[in-house]
């Protein structure tokens, strides 16, 4: 399959979808001076070719009680056990993310509790999952930078 060859238009539908999914193509044609069923067509061209992959929601965790995070390094007893493992990890739903690494850990997770209490309950149940050898937790200050709209510039810039 061909690359998809994004351009300038492209670059700014992106760009407000990325600082709000939910923004509606009549606005977003407005402010580049294009039809909305040009944006329409722009976008699924992009869902086509698996640029675009749904969309997402933005939540504030804390207002939710879910503000505490901790990363957890897995240690396998044997590789040939990540598979399994990963379908016991993603079982458990205050695991948020999971992935398979090189280096020191063989998968590093992310977790989300509502206190120190909640998060070591949930490090136990992925201590418990068999195949995993042992695990290494470090706790989350705080969430300094998760900004993807950097990002999408400097890989805009490098197409």
């Amino acid at each position: 399959m061909a690359k998809f060859k994004l351009d300038e238009t492209d670059h700014q539908i992106l760009d407000m979808l990325i600082e709000n999914t939910r923004t509606p193509f009549t606005d977003i044609a407005k402010k580049l001076l294009i039809s909305a069923g040009t944006v329409h067509v722009r976008v699924k061209k992009m869902e086509e070719a698996g640029i675009i992959i749904g969309s997402s929601l933005t939540l504030d965790y804390k207002k939710l009680g879910y503000a505490f995070i901790a990363y957890v390094g897995i240690f396998l007893k044997s590789t040939s056990q990540t598979k399994f493992v990963l379908e016991r990890i993603n079982e458990i739903p205050y695991v948020t993310v999971a992935h398979v690494t090189t280096g020191k850990f063989n998968v590093f997770c992310k977790i989300r509790a509502r206190n120190t209490q909640h998060a070591k309950e949930v490090i136990f149940q992925l201590d418990d999952i068999e195949g995993i050898y042992r695990t290494e937790t470090m706790i989350s200050l705080e969430e300094s930078i998760n900004d993807k709209k950097r990002l999408m510039h400097s890989i805009f810039k490098d197409m």
